[in-house]
C-alpha cells in the first residue's frame, strides 16, 4: 500500500504559481502511475495530471494544460504539481493518488492540501 503525504498549497494572489509536493513511500513505485487530483466546494473531483512513476510519461487535462506541469523525482520518492497562472477558479483542495498500471481506480489518496487563490 502506497501512503501519500502532499504539501505545498497555500494562499495566493491570481496570476501567481504554487507548487505542490507529494512524499510517497511504501509499495513498488514503478508498478504505479501517480495523479493529481483536486475537489472545489460544491463540485466533483476532477484528475489534473498523471504520470507513470517508471518512464514519467505523463498526461495533463485540457482544462489547465499550459499552465500546470506534473513531475516526479524518483530519488527524493516526490511527486510534483507546478501550478503557474493561477485563477480563482482554481480554489480547491489538492489531492495526489496512485493506482496500479492497468488499473482503473486510484485506491491510494493523500489528506489533501489547501490551495486559495485570492482575486
Amino acid at each position: 500500500q502506497v501512503q501519500l503525504v502532499e504539501s505545498g498549497g497555500g494562499l495566493v494572489q491570481a496570476g501567481g504559481s504554487l507548487r505542490l509536493s507529494c512524499q510517497v513511500s511504501g509499495g513498488t513505485l514503478i508498478n504505479y502511475v501517480m495523479g493529481w487530483h483536486r475537489q472545489a466546494p460544491g463540485m466533483e473531483r476532477e484528475l489534473l495530471a498523471a504520470i507513470t512513476w517508471s518512464e514519467g510519461r505523463s498526461h495533463v487535462a485540457d482544462s489547465v494544460k499550459g499552465r500546470f506541469a506534473i513531475s516526479r523525482d524518483s530519488f527524493q520518492n516526490t511527486l510534483y504539481l507546478e501550478m503557474t497562472a493561477l485563477k480563482s477558479e482554481d480554489t480547491a483542495i489538492y489531492y495526489c493518488a496512485a493506482k496500479l498500471r492497468g488499473g482503473t481506480d486510484y485506491r491510494s489518496w493523500g489528506r489533501g492540501t489547501q490551495v486559495t487563490v485570492s482575486s
